[in-house]
């Protein structure tokens, strides 16, 4: 602790020399203020921002003279001269098409124009949030060149770049104000639910591919940053109140709300505050497809029917009706017969829900740039998510609270992110054990045998039908007799059953889950370039980072109590340009440790060259390498998922799964034993690849455990301005090894895999059981693609397009058990067109997207998406007189309903009118 406060008091030394504070306001050429205009101190990684007046306010522990650059997407630059402390400046920007001066901080975690920046990156700013057509900020960002967002429900939605994602995108990492925004024990960002309010959002970048040299093991695939406004710099009450209809044909129209207040006042040149409300509240998408997946094609007339928002029918037998009257081998026969579900329209509430709260208090002891800051966010939300099976998301909460001391050249943050489940349930366990708790399964299919039998025999020897017509005839009686009396669906048994079920976390018997999972961060970085005369830009930072699992065993095995492991990391940048400042080098590399792992070192090197007299053209090139360490349910989960039981690979968890299974009738005459006990382990080590079952070739599988997945990413690129068109274009390839995998095994209930005996008849008597596995793919997988985007003025209009290609490669026959869920078209197509200023305080903007056909694999149902067009449109209204913007727009105005995933609902159409008061 003391050398803790020694650190922090010679920090706060290095802050106190005399300061320049320079004042101003930026405006257009009709004299209207600019907001979110980039103002940065020529040659040195400092800078700010204008608030919504267009005024700024920038410190600076420089002396004059010095310049300072202005910038703000759609002007030209302009650089100011400084002379004295205290200036005041007016700047007035001409208008340009200038999209790659904007300023990012993500690519490098230092301020630099796209232009220059040495990896791809999108930005998406003020100016892009008012004129985003979508009904949301964070939807908006699907208009981005590379970047696909997969709906799971109206108020969740998972940003995926350049593949391989479900929607638990556990590969892609979101920070708000640096504080990693992923859900602790879900793994993965639950996109905006419990996010940042839009009235907040000062700029969101997005970096499309690996970034671990920076940002650590969360980074594999792509970042987002999304950085808030700062209470000195924007100032006073924002509002907005936004009402609309949501049309979707399996859920009619429904209305829907959202309205926000962020208000931020600065007491003094050292204490400002800020606080931030939003709330959301709506009809999900419906969810009702039918078909079954075992049988596509088929209806519920199929004896062995499984729908795909049907549940409960997944508790399937094979019936020997034989067998069971005591018949020779082949009088009546035998059938797989499942249990009759329940849609999920019945075990669902599709009343979507987002509230967002957050609190700031930030201060600036010596007026400087040395500034503490506290902020608390919470969000709590209701939803629909879909992983293994569909979750019902009720009062669903996260808390994120953070202490952070900063100047321009360092930042030493902490932070605890912790969630609670509220009163979340699986829809499929609610099915089945609503069937259960009505009647035993053993019961049910008992009295499906008992009506079937004689129903057969009769139709053939009464009534002389065929062997096919008895046997569909018996198969009506047998469901009948079986399903006498059961629970119907808005009946007081039923909500009686359906309310205890979802209030029991024993899987066996409920399908409440429990999780209280949270992980502590710490993390820093300091500049030293300010120290050797900016010679360099030098970085150097690192990250600990403590989980704690507690779901009560409902989907971690810490039946005993919380689980909890750590990592840490640290890292080194070096930039530095050459040759006239057209050459910039940028190095780093950093070193990750997981306490279940070996150390990784990450580097990443890459060049970029700025050609033509006026600089104007820009070359890069990258490589880097990176790592994903498996997360936390990788490791440690335990979860009955119904169709396959779900069993982490971390050596300890391997023998706290322990299951207990009934054994046939046939099994029982082998072994002896009506149950037989199950331990995670017999995954790994006992059992048979399913693929081969399936095939009629059992042949018995040893999976290794789970490893950190590795890349190595190529990148190449090119921006140019070439007089009103704006081109950036990219390609990149990436080599995966380790690829972290799922595999799905049988294991026996009796015998050894491979034994070539007792296990072989365990699966002839149905005697085993689906586990999924986690570990490591053997194959060599790859990915390459690019993306090109070209932006224009015509007159004073704003056109964009843009065009996104991405392939996998792999060997499928070699591997056939290998699931890598891309999940990625191949062919992706978008483009905007606008006037932001069509007439005084009128403009508009409208996208259009077109994505092709692709395969959708995951864990809840794999299947094929088809290909769809969306159009979104929006027009707007400025009264300046009272700091207002009003919009009117809609989504997917063709109409033609969509999905992204296999088992969600379908997107519809969603039309909405906002007024926003001082955004």
């Amino acid at each position: 602790m003391k050398k803790l406060m020694f650190v922090s008091l010679m920090l706060l030394g290095l802050a106190t020399y005399g300061q320049t504070t320079v004042q101003g306001k930026v405006v257009d050429e009709n004299n209207e203020p600019i907001p979110g205009a980039n103002v940065i101190l020529v040659g040195k990684a400092e800078g700010t921002t204008t608030d919504f007046d267009g005024n700024f306010t920038f410190n600076t522990d420089e002396e004059p003279p010095f310049q300072l650059q202005f910038s703000s997407i759609g002007f030209s630059d302009f650089t100011a001269n400084v002379t004295s402390n205290n200036q005041t400046l007016t700047i007035t920007l001409s208008e340009a098409n200038t999209l790659l001066d904007e300023i990012v901080i993500s690519a490098s975690r230092t301020p630099e124009r796209i232009f220059e920046s040495p990896v791809s990156v999108e930005r998406f700013g003020l100016r892009e949030i008012k004129n985003t057509t979508a009904e949301s900020f964070y939807g908006g960002l699907q208009n981005l060149k590379g970047v696909d967002i997969n709906t799971n429900s109206l108020t969740f939605q998972s940003i995926n770049t350049r593949g391989f994602a479900t929607f638990a995108n556990n590969r892609f990492l979101q920070l708000v104000d640096g504080m990693d925004n992923t859900s602790p024990g879900l793994n993965f960002v639950l996109g905006n639910l419990v996010g940042m309010s839009e009235l907040d959002v000062q700029s969101v970048e997005i970096l499309p591919g690996a970034s671990s040299a920076l940002y650590g093991a969360g980074a594999f695939n792509g970042i987002l940053f999304m950085t808030s406004k700062n209470p000195f710099d924007f100032q006073g009450i924002s509002a907005y109140a936004k009402g609309g209809v949501t049309t979707q044909d399996a859920a009619g129209s429904n209305f829907y709300k959202d309205f926000g207040v962020r208000a931020a006042h600065a007491f003094s040149n050292k204490l400002a505050v800020k606080a931030n409300l939003s709330v959301l509240t709506g009809e999900d998408w419906h969810a009702n497809s039918r078909v079954d997946l075992n049988n596509p094609g088929a209806d519920r007339s199929n004896p062995a029917y499984d729908g795909l928002n049907v549940y409960g029918d997944e508790v399937s037998t094979t019936l020997d009706f034989d067998a069971a009257a005591g018949f020779p081998s082949g009088t009546v026969g035998s059938a797989t017969i499942s249990r009759t579900g329940y849609d999920e329209a019945d075990l669902a509430n599709y009343n979507a829900e987002s509230v967002k709260a957050d609190f700031a208090l930030h201060y600036r002891p010596f007026a400087d740039d040395l500034e503490v800051i506290l902020n608390s966010r919470i969000g709590r939300g209701t939803t629909i998510y879909q992983g293994a099976n569909r979750y019902a998301v009720a009062g669903f909460t996260m808390q994120q609270h953070r202490l952070e001391i900063k100047n321009d050249n360092f930042f030493v943050r902490g932070y605890i992110v912790s969630e609670n489940s509220g009163d979340a349930y699986d829809t499929r366990f609610a099915a089945i054990n609503i069937n259960r708790a009505w009647k035993s399964d053993t019961q049910w299919f008992t009295d499906y045998a008992g009506a079937y039998i004689p129903t057969y025999l009769g139709s053939i020897q009464g009534a002389g039908l065929s062997p096919e017509q008895a046997s569909e005839q018996a198969h009506i009686a047998g469901r009948q007799a079986a399903d006498q009396g059961r629970l119907i669906p808005g009946t007081a048994g039923f909500e009686s059953t359906f309310n205890k079920v979802t209030n029991d976390g024993d899987l066996t018997t409920g399908a409440k889950f429990i999780d209280k999972t949270k992980f502590r961060h710490v993390n820093g970085n300091y500049n030293i370039a300010h120290l050797i005369d900016d010679w360099a830009d030098i970085q150097i930072g690192g990250s600990f980072r403590e989980y704690e699992l507690n779901s009560q065993g409902t989907i971690f095995t810490d039946i005993d109590g919380p689980i909890k492991y750590n990592e840490y990391g640290a890292y080194l940048q070096v930039q530095k340009k050459f040759l006239d400042d057209r050459l910039k080098f940028t190095g780093s590399a950093r070193y990750d440790k997981n306490e279940f792992f070996d150390g990784f070192v990450s580097p990443r090197v890459s060049f970029a060259y700025t050609l033509g007299e006026e600089k104007n053209h820009n070359l890069r090139v990258s490589v880097q390498q990176g790592f994903r360490n498996p997360t936390t349910q990788d490791l440690f989960i335990g979860l009955n998922a119904g169709r396959a039981i779900l069993v982490g690979s971390a050596p300890a968890n391997l023998d706290r799964d322990v299951r207990t299974f009934n054994v046939s009738a046939s099994g029982q005459a082998l072994t002896g034993q009506s149950t037989v006990e199950i331990v995670g382990r017999a995954a790994y080590e006992n059992a048979y690849s399913t693929s081969s079952l399936q095939a009629g070739a059992p042949e018995a599988v040893n999976t290794p455990l789970v490893q950190p997945e590795e890349i190595t990413a190529f990148e190449a690129g090119y921006r140019a301005q070439v007089g009103r068109f704006t081109i950036d274009l990219s390609g990149y390839y990436n080599s995966y090894s380790n690829f972290l995998a799922n595999t799905t095994t049988a294991v026996p209930f009796y015998g050894e895999a491979g034994d070539g005996g007792l296990s072989l008849l365990a699966l002839q008597n149905g005697d085993y059981q689906i586990y999924q596995t986690y570990t490591n793919s053997e194959a060599d997988i790859n990915s390459y693609g690019g993306t090109v985007g070209v932006d224009t003025k015509l007159g004073n209009f704003d056109l964009g397009v843009n065009y996104t290609f991405a392939e996998l490669d792999i060997d499928e026959g070699k591997f056939p058990d290998v699931r890598t869920n891309f999940n990625t078209p191949k062919h992706k197509v978008k483009a905007s067109f606008g006037n932001a200023a069509l007439f005084k305080n009128f403009g508009f903007n409208v996208n259009y997207r077109w994505s092709d056909s692709y395969f959708w694999e995951a864990s809840f149902a794999d299947g094929d998406i088809p290909a769809y067009t969306v159009l979104d449109a929006q027009i707007n209204y400025s009264v300046p007189s009272i700091k207002s913007i009003f919009k009117l727009g809609g989504s997917n105005l063709l109409g033609d309903e969509y999905y992204t995933a296999i088992g969600t609902g379908f997107i519809g159409s969603i039309y909405y009118l906002s007024w926003t008061i001082n955004p």
